[in-house]
Formats: structure tokens, C-alpha cells, sequence
């Protein structure tokens, strides 16, 4: 597959940490955990950040699900159930992905979310659209495959596998559709990569912190700190990562999360990372301010629910 080629300093104007009002997609496997509740909630309730333009359900297949359709379905109606505690409507907003993982490096499978992202990003050229990605990359690769020209038209931020200097690239998102992962390092799309180990995983509450900044506000605040004590039978002594806020985070504040422009990695048939120097830039994140990130999504719950 042929992909434009971005010359390396318009990629790299592409991957400054952007300023002011950004429009924005976030592609979700929202029942996979719990997660990615969050991060819908927190993009929603973040307008002074972004215009949030779509949400799309993507597959998973996980002890939550039967497999990647059932995951993606789970998904969209865990979608419907986060704006209805919202009061807000899906109409045109939510659409189905992926039924399936890509079956080759350059065979992408159709869906509604595909058709949308495609429509919307090319429809208007007046910036980059924002592609947050927090489960497996397969709605986004499948688009690419559809439409190569919109390697010009957006900016993927994706929290998948784990850093270069790490042993494995293997995550849960990253794993579940390896063609389209390989994708996303060597289409040439402009990408912010979140990854996990050392990096997202600093994203850890708990249940007292819970209790005091989510509970009582409002109908989601209480729907976010249900699912969160339920998740875990034993409380004692425990946190939970909530991964995916990280790539919202970037958005509304990228010191938040410091990033650097590096080459490109290969990922393996193993999965495993290899460096070629004369590859294109990404930009990758390097740590996280933990207190930032949950201080303005908790900010943010308590003003919603006073509003």
C-alpha cells in the first residue's frame, strides 16, 4: 500500500502539541474495562479543549466479551449509556467499527465509523482532525487502507503497546490487531503515541479518591465510581490504572504529558520493537503528570454536576 509522503517538516509542524480549540474523534472499545468510560466522560465535559465530532465503537475480545463484534456492539451500547447519564444525544454523534480485525496488512474491514472518519476528515481542511484512539487501532487502519490521503488530513493519538526501550511491544491494544498496529508506524500518518508500560500506567486511583472527588456528582459521577468498585472485589491496598484519559489529557495539556520526536520503531512478527534511524518521526510520550490529569477531569465531574 501507497501512502502520500508528508516531507519531515510538515510532519513535524503536524506533531507539535497543539494550541487552542482542536476538532476531534475518539475511537473507543469502551466495555472492554473501565477506562475508557473515563475518557469519554472526560473528552465530553473538556469543550474549552476540543469539539468532540464523533465517538466510534471499536472491537475487543476479552473475558467481556464473546469476540471482536460482540466487544465492538458491547461498546457502542456502553457509548449510548454514557451520553444518556450525560443528557446528551447519540444522534449522529456514535457509530458502529469494526466487526473484525484487519485479516491482512492491506485488506481493512468496512463500518459506519470507517465511512464517517473518512467523510469528516476529508471534508474540511482547516487543520488536522485529532484521531484519539484507545483500544485496538483497527477503525483508523481500516480508514487509511480505504483512503490513504488522509496520512494529509489527520493526527493519531493512540495508547498502544509499550515503550521503545522495552523489551515487548505486546499490549492489549496493540496485540488484538497486529496488521493494523504495523500500520500505524509505517504509513507515515502523523502519530502521538501514549505507551503503556512506565509511561500511562503512572495513571493509578483509588477507591477512597473515588469516593470523595467522583460519587454524588451527578448521574455519571456515580455511574463511573459504580463501575469502579465493581471491578475489583478486594479493595484493600488497591488502584486501578485508568489508562486511557491519557490521550484526552494530551489534548487539553500536553505538559501533562511530555513528549519527544523520535524515528518511527518497527514492530516485529514477534511483536518486539526495532529502531531504523532513517524512518520517519512520531512523537512519543515519555511520563505523566498523574495529579494534573485527575485533577481536571475531577474538577470537571464536580462542575458538571453543579451546572
Amino acid at each position: 500500500m501507497q501512502f502520500p509522503s508528508l516531507d519531515e517538516a510538515t510532519r513535524i509542524a503536524r506533531l507539535a502539541p497543539p494550541t487552542g480549540k482542536v476538532r476531534m474523534v475518539l475511537d473507543t472499545d469502551t466495555y472492554n474495562e473501565i477506562d475508557d468510560q473515563f475518557a469519554v466522560v472526560y473528552a465530553l465535559l473538556s469543550d474549552e479543549a476540543m469539539d468532540v465530532q464523533a465517538l466510534y465503537a471499536a472491537p475487543f475480545h476479552n473475558n467481556r466479551s464473546s469476540g471482536p463484534a460482540d466487544g465492538m456492539e458491547r461498546s457502542y451500547d456502553e457509548i449510548l449509556r454514557l451520553l444518556e447519564r450525560l443528557g446528551q444525544s447519540p444522534d449522529d454523534v456514535v457509530f458502529r467499527g469494526s466487526t473484525s480485525y484487519l485479516p491482512g496488512p492491506e485488506t481493512p474491514v468496512e463500518s459506519d465509523a470507517v465511512s464517517h472518519l473518512i467523510d469528516l476528515a476529508m471534508a474540511d481542511d482547516e487543520g488536522p482532525l485529532y484521531v484519539l484512539a484507545v483500544g485496538a487501532i483497527t477503525n483508523i487502519a481500516a480508514a487509511l487502507l480505504i483512503e490513504p490521503r488522509l496520512v494529509e488530513r489527520i493526527v493519531v493519538v493512540w495508547l498502544g503497546g509499550n515503550p521503545v526501550y522495552w523489551p515487548s511491544a505486546r499490549e492489549f491494544n496493540l496485540q488484538q490487531d497486529p496488521f493494523a498496529s504495523r500500520l500505524m508506524f509505517d504509513s507515515g500518518v502523523p502519530l502521538v503515541h501514549l505507551p503503556c508500560r512506565n509511561v500511562t500506567e503512572q495513571l493509578r486511583t483509588t477507591v477512597p479518591e473515588m469516593e470523595r472527588f467522583v460519587k454524588g456528582q451527578g448521574p455519571i459521577g456515580d455511574y463511573l465510581y459504580d463501575i469502579f468498585c465493581d471491578y475489583h472485589k478486594d479493595h484493600y491496598a488497591w488502584s486501578k490504572v485508568i489508562w486511557d484519559i491519557s490521550a484526552v489529557a494530551w489534548l487539553i495539556n500536553p505538559a501533562w504529558i511530555p513528549t519527544e520526536l523520535i524515528h518511527s520503531p518497527i514492530l516485529t512478527e514477534g511483536l518486539t520493537w526495532s529502531v531504523d534511524t532513517r524512518r520517519h518521526f512520531i512523537r512519543s510520550a515519555s511520563t505523566v503528570n498523574r495529579d494534573g490529569v485527575f485533577g481536571d477531569l475531577f474538577r470537571k465531574l464536580e462542575r458538571a454536576a453543579q451546572a
